[in-house]
Formats: structure tokens, C-alpha cells, sequence
């Protein structure tokens, strides 16, 4: 089976440490569990080390809208 993560339409994902993590939260007034979720098995994951309560950043690039990022939260669903 192909590597979904270098699919050309797959934006970048990388998982964030826990200082990472708290001050992303910290930033946004939020808890963790009001971030949008991610399914720990999700294809743009494979090969990562995540586990459930981790923090994924995603890096979009659009040519209208330059470059965007997204946060998740990884959950077991």
C-alpha cells in the first residue's frame, strides 16, 4: 500500500511536543478536548508515534490563502 503522507493533496502533519502542546492550548484559551479530533489511525498518521491526547499540526498551503495552520487532537474514536 502506497504512503498516504506523501499523497500530494495530504498537507503536512507533525506531532506536537507537550511544552508544544500546552502553549498551543495556553494560546487559544482551550482545553483539549475542545480542539476539532483526529482518529489515532488515520491515514496522514501512519508511521507517527501518536497516542490518544497528543496535539497534531497541520501546515496547509493554499494559493489564495498562503499558508494555514490547524490543530487536533488525536482520539482512539
Amino acid at each position: 500500500m502506497a504512503d498516504a503522507r506523501k499523497h500530494i493533496l495530504i498537507p503536512k502533519h507533525t506531532k506536537l511536543s507537550e511544552k508544544e502542546k500546552t502553549a498551543v492550548l495556553e494560546k487559544y484559551h482551550i482545553t483539549f478536548t475542545e480542539l476539532p479530533s483526529i482518529l489515532k489511525n488515520d491515514p496522514a498518521l501512519a508511521g507517527m508515534d501518536v497516542e490518544e491526547g497528543d496535539v497534531i499540526k497541520i501546515e496547509r498551503t493554499s494559493p489564495t490563502a498562503g499558508k494555514t495552520i490547524f490543530y487536533r487532537g488525536v482520539i482512539n474514536g
